[in-house]
C-alpha cells in the first residue's frame, strides 16, 4: 500500500463480535459513560432523558450528523456520535487521504432508530475525478449519563465495507490490476464469480507486479489485517492489467458458486489429485473470510480417512480386518457414542465401520500397539502433508493435528478434539488417499515466482488402495449414497459431522472424488455430512473438472 500518502488510522478500542460479522466500539475516554465526545448540552443537575430516542430525536440527530459530514467538519460530526475519538480520524480521512468531496447524503425512511441513507460524492486525485455512490445505515442511541441522542458509532457508518481499524485511501495502486484467467484462458471476474472476489484481490496483491501490468489510481479500503488485500471501491484511472493464469476450472467454479449459494456459511474446494491444482474455491458467508482456504475448525468424521490410514500403516487392522462397532467406547474416563440409531456390529470390519462412520470402532483401536499419542500426528504430517507450510499462491491454513493425550487423543481420531481443518485440507487428504501421493494444492503455478511447494512421503500402495476402496463403498453402500447418487465414473466419499460447543446443530462435512477430481465442503450448522455439504461436493464433482 502507499506511495508517499499518509494514511489516517481509525482510532479507539473495539470489542469484536464472533465471526468478524460486525464491530461494537467504545471510546475509552468518553464512551464509558455512553455520551460521545463533546459538550453534553446539559448541566449535572438537569433531568436526563432515558429510553429509546424519539422519532424527532432520531431525525434531528441524523440531520445534524449528516450536515456536519457533508461540510467536512469531522470534529463536529464526531461529536454527534457516542465515540468521537474513533469517529473523528475516519471522518477526517474521508476528505483527506480518501480525497472525497462534494458529499450529499440523502436519508431514507427510518425503521425505529435505524436510518438508511444514500451517499453521493466525488473522488478527485491528481486532476482526475469520478462520482461515488453507495448506501449504508446508522442507528441512533441514548447517551447513558447525559441522555443525548447520538449516532452509535461503527466504521460502517462511513462506508458499509469498512471494518475495525480499516482506512479509506485514494492513491496510485499499490499493485497493478490483473486479468486472472482459468486453466483454459477464460477470464475470471468478480462479476461472473462473486465468491472469487477476495481470492482475486489476494492474487492481485501478491502477483500484480509479476503479471506485468501497470498501476492505476483507485479509492480503496486498506485493511488493518496485513494479510488481507486492499478492497478497491472506485477506479479513477485504469491501470494496464497483466495476465495471470490460475489453475481454476471455469466450469467447476461456476458449479461451486451455485452450490454454496444454497447453504449459509458454506465453503467448498476442488482439486485435481494427479497434479494438486485447485479447480474451484467458493464461499457463501456473511463476511468476506475465505473459510475454504483459511478455516480452522473440526472436520468431524472426514478425519477418519487419516485415522484409517494410521491403523493400516501401523498394522493394527486392515480394510477387511476387525473394527467392532459397539454402542459406546470409553477412553480414559470419557464415553464416546455413535450417531443416533446406529446399530452396533461386533463383527464389523474396518471397511464396514468406515462406510457407516462408526465412532466407537475407531476409538477402540487407537490404544493398540504400536500406536502412541504421536501416531496420528505423524500420519497426518508425513503421509498427508498436514501442517507442512503450504504455499498455494494466497494465504491458506494447512491443517493441524496435534499430538495429545487424554480424552482429546480419542476425539482427534474422529475429527473432534484439537484437530483443525478446512475444505482445502480435506480435498487434499482425499486426493492423497486415492493416489497415494501428496501433491500440495496450489492456485498459481510455482514456476511464476519460484516458490517451493510442501512435500510429504505419501502412502504405501496397499494403504492407498484400501482407502480408495473404502471410500468407494461409502459412496455406493454407506452414508454418502444419497449425496453421490447419479454420479457415474469412479466415485468415493466420506461423510462427517462436527459438534461445536454452544451449537445445537453440528457442522456438516463431506469429501469425495470422481475420477481425477477431489472436493470437500463444509457448512457450519448444516447437520449431518450428507445433508448439506454432500450436495455441494456432488454438484462440483458432476462437472468433471
Amino acid at each position: 500500500m502507499g506511495r508517499g500518502v499518509k494514511v489516517a488510522v481509525v482510532g479507539g478500542v473495539f470489542a469484536v463480535m464472533v465471526g468478524g460479522a460486525g464491530y461494537g466500539a467504545y471510546n475509552v475516554v468518553s464512551a464509558l459513560n455512553g455520551d460521545g465526545g463533546g459538550s453534553s448540552g446539559a448541566s449535572g443537575k438537569a433531568a436526563v432523558k432515558s429510553g429509546p430516542p424519539s422519532e424527532d430525536e432520531v431525525k434531528e440527530t441524523t440531520a445534524a450528523f449528516f450536515g456536519a459530514w457533508e461540510k467536512a467538519d469531522a470534529a463536529k460530526a464526531a461529536d454527534y456520535t457516542n465515540n468521537a475519538t474513533a469517529a473523528e480520524p475516519l471522518l477526517t480521512a474521508y476528505g483527506g487521504a480518501a480525497h472525497i468531496t462534494d458529499v450529499k447524503i440523502t436519508p431514507g425512511r427510518a425503521s425505529g432508530a435505524t436510518v438508511p441513507y444514500t451517499v453521493k460524492a466525488k473522488v478527485s486525485y491528481d486532476g482526475k475525478s469520478k462520482p461515488l455512490s453507495y448506501r449504508s445505515e446508522l442507528t441512533v442511541v441514548r447517551g447513558v449519563t447525559t441522555g443525548r441522542a447520538l449516532v452509535d458509532w461503527q466504521p460502517s457508518v462511513v462506508h458499509p465495507e469498512l471494518g475495525r481499524n480499516d482506512t479509506l485511501v485514494t492513491e496510485e495502486s499499490a499493485n497493478p490490476p490483473i486479468e486472472a484467467v482459468d486453466r483454459d484462458g477464460n477470464e475470471l471476474t468478480k462479476e461472473k464469480y462473486p465468491s472469487l472476489g477476495p481470492v482475486l484481490d489476494a492474487l492481485r496483491d501478491k502477483y500484480g507486479e509479476q503479471a506485468g501490468g501497470t498501476p492505476g489510481i483507485e479509492l480503496v479500503i486498506h485493511h488493518a489485517d496485513e494479510g488481507t488485500a486492499d478492497t478497491p471501491l472506485l477506479t479513477l484511472v485504469e491501470g494496464e492489467p497483466g495476465k495471470l493464469r490460475t489453475t481454476i476450472s471455469a466450469s467447476a467454479q461456476a458449479a461451486a458458486e451455485k452450490a454454496v449459494e444454497q447453504y449459509d456459511q458454506s465453503s467448498v474446494v476442488a482439486v485435481k489429485p494427479s497434479t494438486g491444482e485447485v479447480l474451484a474455491v467458493a464461499n457463501h458467508r456473511t463476511d468476506a473470510f475465505n473459510a475454504a482456504f483459511e478455516g480452522t475448525v473440526a472436520p468431524g468424521s472426514t478425519m477418519k480417512i487419516i485415522t484409517a490410514a494410521m491403523l493400516i500403516d501401523n498394522g493394527v487392522t486392515s480394510m477387511n480386518g476387525p473394527a467392532p462397532c459397539t454402542n459406546d467406547a470409553v477412553w480414559q474416563g470419557q464415553t464416546f457414542r455413535n450417531l443416533k440409531n446406529m446399530e452396533p456390529n461386533e463383527s464389523a470390519t474396518l471397511a464396514n465401520s468406515f462406510m457407516r462412520s462408526c465412532n466407537t470402532a475407531f476409538i477402540k483401536l487407537i490404544d493398540e500397539k504400536p500406536l502412541t499419542d504421536e501416531s496420528l500426528t505423524t500420519e497426518a504430517e508425513s503421509r498427508f502433508g498436514i501442517g507442512k507450510d503450504w504455499k498455494t499462491g494466497i494465504v491458506s491454513f494447512d491443517g493441524r493435528v496435534p499430538a495429545v493425550s487424554g480424552p482429546d487423543r480419542a476425539a482427534n481420531a474422529i475429527g473432534q478434539g484439537q484437530v483443525q481443518m478446512n475444505p482445502l485440507n480435506m480435498a487434499s487428504v482425499t486426493a492423497t488417499a486415492i493416489t497415494g501421493t501428496f501433491r500440495q494444492p496450489y492456485l498459481v503455478s510455482p514456476k511464476l515466482d519460484g516458490r517451493r511447494l510442501a512435500t510429504a512421503k505419501g502412502l504405501p500402495y496397499e494403504t492407498a488402495a484400501q482407502l480408495k476402496q473404502m471410500m468407494r463403498l461409502t459412496a455406493t453402500q454407506g452414508t454418502a449414497v444419497p449425496a453421490m447418487a447419479g454420479l457415474g465414473g469412479d466415485i468415493g466419499a466420506k461423510t462427517g459431522s462436527a459438534e461445536v460447543d454452544g451449537n445445537e446443530v453440528s457442522d456438516s462435512w463431506f469429501t469425495g472424488f470422481r475420477n481425477d477430481v477431489a472436493a470437500a465442503a463444509m457448512v457450519q450448522k448444516g447437520g449431518h455430512g450428507g445433508d448439506a455439504a454432500g450436495p455441494i461436493v456432488a454438484a462440483v464433482l458432476r462437472t468433471g473438472g
